[in-house]
């Protein structure tokens, strides 16, 4: 499976779109928006660039990216007022995987510049907007083009499923489950681990040439808490999806086969994983790393189950489509995890784990 040509968040602003579903990831961004703050006006008052160069990576299509630039453009604004600096321009690059529904992010833009315009005599800052699809593994923009960098909810995704998941015949090693399980061999984790110290060496050497020196990165990503692989965290709503995918083979809604073959490209890093390269990498320095816990809030009324399997649906739809066919009954299978999620949640509470981890180019 071709994940940079598969995978992508349901656009639009339909019941299962990511826009309407993306709660728990605003809620995330809105909890350390005051380290994002400070470190864009810590950059802007160390370097006070006439063009400031922004990237926002995995930026989806909901509200989220938008709604930040805008905090972004405010917070350097008031620190060229302290500092009795002109205000910069402001170059801003959307990027995510070229099947995303960029569309929908430019659409919104209009509403977005007379936004920005209002209280401002319709004297808004500069600020040029551009889309730029593509897999943040590897080279996206010019050499020292940037200064700050900023992704939330994206590193946790790999480049592809990890290939050492499959045997010599293409048949997976790890059948009946879609990430790292309890009953999953030692070497699944190991495969998975090597795609993420791959993937992420990658995405930092990478962003190493693009950004200036003394330029940031805020990177927001699912993580979990220690050495084990499972846990009662992340790694838990993919096992609900295994058991949810189990019962739609017990009743002959797909196939077993495809199920056994079906993998996902995630890996929940740890605290040490993450130090260790960037540290083994070595372009940049670790300003802050700091895990976190989502607080809890459902909308009218719903369970906490419906939210988390909506807000999964919205993410994993196009790689379900893609592997079990356009015709598997989502809203089953989801119903059903959502179901599970609450039936666990009395049992024993399940606690997902969230790092941010600010970065400064050496």
């Amino acid at each position: 499976m071709d994940v940079e040509k598969v995978f992508h968040i349901t656009g639009g602003i339909g019941k299962t779109s990511y826009a309407q579903n993306s709660a728990f990831q605003k809620k995330a961004s809105d909890m350390v928006k005051h380290i994002t703050m400070e470190t864009i006006q810590e950059l802007y008052y160390e370097v006070t660039p006439k063009s400031l160069g922004i990237a926002d990576l995995g930026c989806s299509s909901g509200p989220n990216s938008l709604s930040l630039i805008k905090d972004m453009v405010e917070a350097v604004e008031g620190t060229s007022h302290k500092i009795f600096h002109p205000m910069p321009e402001f170059r801003v690059y959307l990027n995510d995987l070229p099947t995303n529904d960029f569309n929908s992010v430019f659409k919104s833009l209009p509403d977005f510049y007379k936004d920005l315009k209002k209280d401002r005599n319709q004297e808004g800052p500069a600020i040029f907007i551009a889309g730029y699809p593509g897999s943040f593994y590897g080279r996206l923009f010019p050499c020292n083009c940037l200064h700050f960098i900023y992704s939330s909810y994206s590193l946790h995704w790999l480049s592809k499923v990890p290939p050492a998941l499959y045997d010599e015949h293409g048949k997976s090693i790890n059948k009946g489950n879609v990430y790292i399980s309890e009953s999953s061999p030692p070497s699944v984790s190991q495969a998975y681990y090597k795609q993420f110290q791959e993937d992420f060496s990658l995405f930092l050497k990478s962003r190493s040439e693009e950004l200036v020196t003394g330029g940031r990165m805020v990177l927001i990503l699912l993580g979990r808490i220690g050495q084990d692989h499972v846990d009662r965290g992340n790694s838990f709503f993919w096992e609900i999806l295994s058991r949810s995918l189990a019962i739609s083979v017990s009743q002959a809604e797909i196939e077993k086969e495809k199920v056994d073959s079906y993998e996902v490209h995630f890996y929940a890093a740890s605290k040490n994983e993450l130090e260790d390269e960037v540290r083994r990498e070595g372009s940049f320095e670790i300003d802050k790393l700091e895990m976190f816990e989502i607080e809890r809030e459902v909308k009218n009324g719903e369970s906490y189950g419906t939210a988390v399997a909506m807000t999964v649906r919205a993410v994993q739809e196009s790689m379900l489509c893609d592997h079990f066919g356009d015709g598997m009954d989502l809203d089953t299978l989801f119903n059903n995890y959502g179901k599970m999620i609450d039936e666990e949640m009395v049992k024993v509470d399940i606690k997902p784990i969230t790092f941010v981890i600010v970065l400064k180019k050496l």
